[in-house]
Order: C-alpha cells, then sequence, then structure tokens
C-alpha cells in the first residue's frame, strides 16, 4: 500500500514539475484592460499566477486597487504590458495631495518605481489674486486659499513678490512621459500617475505576442509560452520535448516504481515461503509427548520462572525459540526452567507438557518430584 502512495505521488509530482501551469486573464469590472501575469487577483491562484508584490483588489464599486507600501491604495486606469507600466489615479480625487508625500523607493518591498521624477515647488496664494489667472490646484484650494505648483524656482520666487505668494515647500514628485519635459509654468497636476516595474522583465515576450509566467509551479523561473490562436508554432524540436517532458518522464517514473513494487512483493513472498519451510520442517523434528504419568501442580509450580529482557537472552543451554511451539521468544515474556538439565521453555507450554509427559522435551530425563526450588 505505502508503495502504490509512492508511486501516486511521483506520478503526480512529475506532472506538477513538468506540465506548463496555465493561467486565464482575469477581469475586473468594465476595465478595458485584463489582468494578467505578472498581475493578479487576490484569491485567484495568486501563488503560481502571479508575481509577488502584483496582487490587485477588485472593489465592491468593481474597480481595480493596486496598494504601494507607504503610499496607499490607488484605483488602476490602465496597464501597459508592452511598456511595464501601470496608470493610477486618487480614488478621492486629489492626486497632487498625495504626491507632495508620495514615496515608493523607500520601501523596498514595492516593485514599481516612477517613470521619472521632477521637482515642484508649491505655493498658497490669495484667491482673488491668482484663480482668473493661473491653474490652481482646485482640490487643495478654497475661497480664500489657493494652491498652485511650478516646476520653475524662478516662478515661484515672482509669485512671492508679484502677488504676495507663500511657498509651502519643494518636492520630488513622480512625473509621467505626459508632462516631464513640460513648461516651467505653473500646473494643477490633474495628470495621472504613472509608475513602471522592472522585474519580472516579459516586454520581449509581450511583443512577439506571447504568454510571460512561471516555468511551472514548482520552478519559480519566468519563461515565455506561444499564445493560443495566435497562429505561431513551436520547431519540431519543442514539440518532442514537451511530448518527452509531458509523457515519457511520467512513463518511466511508473515503470521504476512498479518494479520496485513487483521486487519487494517477490522478496516478501520468499521469505515467508522459506518461513512455512523451516516451521515445518521444525514442526516434523520436534519431540512428541510419549504415554506417561506428567507431573502434580504443586512439583510444576515449583520450578524456577524467568521474565526475559529485552536482549531476550535465556539461561542455560538454550537457544532464543521455544522447543514446544517453535516460536521465538520475546521481552517480558515469562519462561520456565527445568532444574536438572536447566532446558527453559515458554512457562504456559512446558505447564501443559508436564502435565501429560514428566520428561524433558529435549534431553528426555525425568526432573525429580521431590525437587523444589
Amino acid at each position: 500500500m505505502g508503495i502504490l502512495k509512492f508511486i501516486s505521488f511521483s506520478f503526480l509530482l512529475c506532472l506538477t514539475v513538468y506540465a506548463r501551469y496555465d493561467c486565464a486573464d482575469s477581469i475586473c469590472g468594465n476595465n478595458h484592460f485584463d489582468i494578467r501575469f505578472p498581475f493578479g487577483i487576490e484569491g485567484q491562484n495568486l501563488q503560481n499566477c502571479s508575481y509577488p508584490g502584483f496582487s490587485l483588489r477588485c472593489s465592491d464599486k468593481v474597480r481595480s486597487i493596486l496598494s504601494l507600501p507607504g503610499a496607499g491604495d490607488y484605483y488602476v486606469r490602465d496597464i501597459d504590458y508592452q511598456t511595464q507600466e501601470i496608470q493610477l489615479y486618487d480614488p478621492s480625487g486629489c492626486l497632487p495631495k498625495r504626491l507632495i508625500d508620495f514615496n515608493t523607493t523607500s520601501s523596498p518591498s514595492s516593485p514599481f518605481k516612477a517613470v521619472a521624477y521632477r521637482n515642484y515647488t508649491f505655493l498658497t496664494c490669495s484667491t482673488n489674486s491668482v484663480l482668473s489667472r493661473f491653474n490652481v490646484i482646485g482640490c487643495l484650494s478654497n475661497s480664500t486659499t489657493s494652491t498652485l505648483a511650478t516646476s520653475s524656482i524662478s516662478v515661484a520666487s515672482q509669485m512671492t513678490i508679484l502677488y504676495s505668494c507663500s511657498i509651502i515647500n519643494t518636492s520630488s514628485i513622480p512625473a509621467s512621459w505626459a508632462f516631464q519635459y513640460e513648461s516651467d509654468f505653473l500646473t494643477d497636476l490633474n495628470t495621472d500617475l504613472v509608475l513602471t516595474w522592472d522585474e519580472p522583465n516579459c516586454q520581449e515576450c509581450e511583443v512577439k505576442q506571447g504568454v510571460c509566467g512561471f516555468k511551472n509551479a514548482i520552478i519559480k523561473e519566468i519563461q515565455c509560452f506561444d499564445s493560443p490562436g495566435t497562429g505561431s508554432k513551436r520547431p519540431v524540436r519543442h514539440v518532442f520535448k514537451f511530448i518527452a517532458i509531458t509523457l515519457v518522464i511520467p512513463a518511466i517514473t511508473c515503470l521504476i516504481g512498479v518494479s520496485c513494487y513487483i521486487f519487494l512483493e517477490c522478496n516478501r513472498f520468499s521469505r515467508a515461503t522459506a518461513a512455512i519451510q523451516r516451521i515445518t520442517t521444525r514442526t516434523t523434528l520436534a519431540p512428541q509427548p510419549a504415554a506417561g504419568t506428567g507431573l502434580n501442580d504443586s512439583t510444576i509450580e515449583s520450578y524456577t520462572k524467568v521474565v526475559l529482557g529485552e536482549s531476550r537472552r535465556v539461561p542455560g543451554p538454550n537457544d532464543g525459540t521455544c522447543t514446544i511451539c517453535l516460536a521465538e521468544y520475546h521481552p517480558k515474556e515469562i519462561v520456565k526452567c527445568i532444574p536438572e538439565c536447566e532446558h527453559c521453555f515458554h512457562a504456559e507450554c512446558i505447564d501443559e507438557w508436564l502435565k501429560i509427559n514428566g520428561s524433558c522435551p529435549v534431553c528426555r530425563n525425568n526432573p525429580s518430584p521431590a525437587h523444589v526450588t
């Protein structure tokens, strides 16, 4: 039974190691982008179908959410797998407020980084003086005070002189490709946050219209698989390799397992046959009780009893087998020895023997009825 379990386990292990692991694309709500490797939705086989740190949540409002370590949750607007970029926006609609303190570089567990960084100076000005002239950050402004941002230090200095603005701080914030090289004038920073990642690198596979993923469920190596339905064909040597991996290797493993099972069964049968032959031979040669007068109970009870230890060593000229029942002695069994010849037997065996025959089963000597130990 143990061999069969071993064979089944070996077969399943071979299929797991050598078979390609297929992972279906996921969709969250009405998003126009698919969620596939390296991303995955929590609770949907993330261990094998997504890369660590790329898990998304699908909210009750069927929106994809990416949680950035040290930066909080963001809604996902789009994912570009060829350029390895993800486009995010703030759930509360005020991305500039979060960009002021945005920092993913301090978290080594985050695989994402900004496409580029740019220094921005944030200012607060009187709403009456700047509202009709410049782009203000609406979610950070009110009826009396407006917040502005500029990437130019000179512009910031002029604003403090001409419009009596106050500088809040200057921060290095993520800049997407769209406004990385924009002019130095004021901006409302309402562009989405664009982040990228280096590992895993699936750009070449995406360009080939392949499917990027783990090589299998055991070996966490990245491999590019042929995309089903693209019309691409593998070389013939790849086909043979696939057949060898998925069929031949499990078959060989099963053959080895069956061979081992047959060998063990034959060996066990041989040992059983030899044991039966030994028992039959010894039974034939075993002494049979002769007709005669047995000993009384008090005499039989007077013979020495010994409790065998772990070594199973029997005192006197005896071996490890009871001559009457032909069974081997075991620890903690009680043996009884005849005083004159010191031959020992199982207590229950010699008791029954001496009740019907008064001589030793081995040497045939008649023990003295008067001997009491």
